[in-house]
């Protein structure tokens, strides 16, 4: 048994009770479920919480099954399926939801350098402890005042690499600060913040958030309902006190070399994706390959779209609704507005990062001709015309095999438009775990005629000329982008769905033609590199 073997171990029996004896003396843990209860009753009639409409009880039936009963409807069902081991006479099972406030999102404003607090990140987070280095700060008086952490309370890094998504830690009141975006705050309510904290880096708590996880490129999502939901076993207070001191006691050391031991790893193992995560963000933000004055600016290519965008509706090739005024500009002051005809706006925070001054901001439906959903097919057995679906676009590239077909009947209910061409981003937009990835179509990658694409996936065709299609890939395919596709999304947990709308009107930092073509050159070859 090697030291992550055996930390895990000591971990899952402290959860199931096997770690530190019962004392029957105790109250039972449902007296505490109760007093939690009581407390969450008296913060919704100050107002200072809202009702959780899917409050719960759990508990065990006379047939020796566990049911789940909704408060606020009165709904029971069995959860026998869902009870991942047995636990102690006296503990009690429950949603981390009930233990804790309403889960807090971070700050998604901008930070700075230097400020009135720290704003705490996902590198903050180390060995379930708060780590105050490599620090940015918010000057933001209204986040700085709703998102001040209170001692005891938990950080979920909710954004991350596979194995590191999950992590949390305690803040314990080293100095004031708030937390950004990729973390959530998981606040208790009378229960020990450090069994929580113990808990969620069980490998039983691990398995859960592997199981509810959303995948992008590099980086996965657990959003808070998802971790709301999750069971936990719930000693009373006084047993929860023990198990913190006995896993301090017998197994810190192994714990600390098993984490060093997965540490490097994980760095063996990721050590690629990270390079190539780096090397992403370095093109995408004009420090791959160097800017060269003759090559022009962005400004110039973007006012060439323009003209050759006004052609294209003059020959009734392109629909009038492709043209805009949009506008993306930086003012005296440093900051970002918008003019669109006679209306003009900040949208600093929308920025998410710095470009050359040869580049320009701009809106995706401005460098494109066409954007848009495809349509629900009527299948058929007959292998004629393939429906490009989900599935079709993996991060490992296009691929016709995985293809439905649509019926020969119903050809002529697309529009020309609707046929896929050369170049064509192909952009997942509906799913847990296929949301946001992407593929180009190739045409020489297709055996059959030609293909559609089905109403999951969003086609995004470039004005070829002064756009690359593998320019624009690369830009979608970065953290990015990646990491808050979710967020960027509408719908429930189950069925997240990226509008159209917001597509259109997704944010593209633009280079010259030339350079666009030198970021993709570069990417290749340090890519072949990797390879070997």
């Amino acid at each position: 048994m090697n030291g992550k073997q055996l930390k895990n171990s000591i971990l899952q029996w402290a959860i199931q009770g096997k770690l530190v004896p019962q004392d029957p003396n105790d109250e039972p843990a449902s007296m505490l479920l109760e007093r939690i209860r009581v407390e969450k009753e008296k913060l919704i009639k100050e107002k200072k919480i809202k009702k959780d409409k899917n409050e719960s009880i759990i508990y065990r039936g006379e047939d020796n099954s566990y049911y789940e009963k909704i408060v606020a409807t009165g709904e029971v069902k069995c959860i026998n399926d869902e009870i991942p081991f047995e636990i102690p006479q006296g503990w009690e099972w429950c949603r981390l939801s009930l233990l804790i406030y309403p889960p807090k999102y971070g700050t998604s404003k901008k930070s700075v350098p230097s400020g009135l607090l720290p704003v705490l990140r996902m590198g903050n987070i180390q060995d379930g402890e708060i780590v105050f280095d490599k620090l940015v700060y918010s000057n933001d008086l209204d986040d700085n005042k709703k998102l001040l952490l209170q001692y005891g309370d938990l950080l979920f890094n909710r954004t991350n690499s596979a194995e590191l998504v999950g992590k949390t830690a305690i803040f314990r009141g080293q100095r004031n600060a708030i937390f950004a975006g990729y973390l959530i705050l998981l606040r208790p309510i009378f229960i020990n913040s450090e069994y929580l904290n113990l808990l969620l880096n069980t490998p039983y708590a691990r398995d859960y958030c592997n199981e509810v996880k959303t995948i992008g490129v590099q980086q996965c999502n657990i959003n808070a309902e998802k971790i709301s939901n999750l069971l936990i076993p719930v000693p009373n207070l006084h047993e929860t006190v023990a198990i913190v001191e006995k896993v301090k006691n017998i197994a810190l050391p192994i714990i600390k070399y098993g984490e060093f031991y997965q540490k490097l790893k994980h760095l063996n193992r990721e050590l690629p994706i990270i390079i190539r995560k780096s090397i992403l963000q370095e093109a995408i933000q004009g420090k791959l390959v160097p800017q060269i004055a003759e090559e022009g600016t962005a400004r110039e290519l973007l006012e060439q779209i323009k003209t050759e965008k006004e052609k294209l509706v003059r020959e009734g090739k392109l629909k009038k609704s492709a043209l805009t005024d949009s506008v993306i500009f930086r003012g005296d002051d440093n900051k970002y507005f918008e003019k669109n005809g006679n209306t003009e706006m900040n949208i600093t925070d929308e920025i998410p990062f710095e470009i050359p001054d040869s580049w320009s901001w701009v809106r995706l439906n401005d460098i494109c001709s066409y954007i848009q959903r495809g349509k629900s097919p009527k299948y058929s057995l007959i292998k004629k015309y393939p429906v490009v679906a989900q599935k079709c676009n993996q991060w490992s590239g296009f691929s016709i095999d995985k293809a439905q077909f649509i019926d020969p009947d119903t050809l002529s209910s697309y529009g020309e438009e609707r046929i896929l061409q050369d170049g064509d981003l192909m952009w997942n937009s509906t799913g847990l775990g296929t949301l946001g990835r992407m593929a180009i179509y190739c045409s020489t990658l297709n055996p059959y005629e030609l293909a559609v694409a089905d109403s999951h996936v969003t086609v995004i065709r470039a004005m070829k000329k002064f756009v690359l299609p593998q320019y624009l890939y690369y830009y979608f395919t970065s953290n990015t982008v990646q990491s808050v596709i979710e967020d960027k999304s509408d719908g429930s947990t189950k069925q997240k769905e990226l509008a159209t709308a917001t597509v259109k009107t997704y944010l593209v930092p633009i280079p010259p033609l030339m350079e666009q073509s030198r970021i993709i050159s570069k990417i290749e070859q340090l890519a072949s590199i990797m390879r070997g």
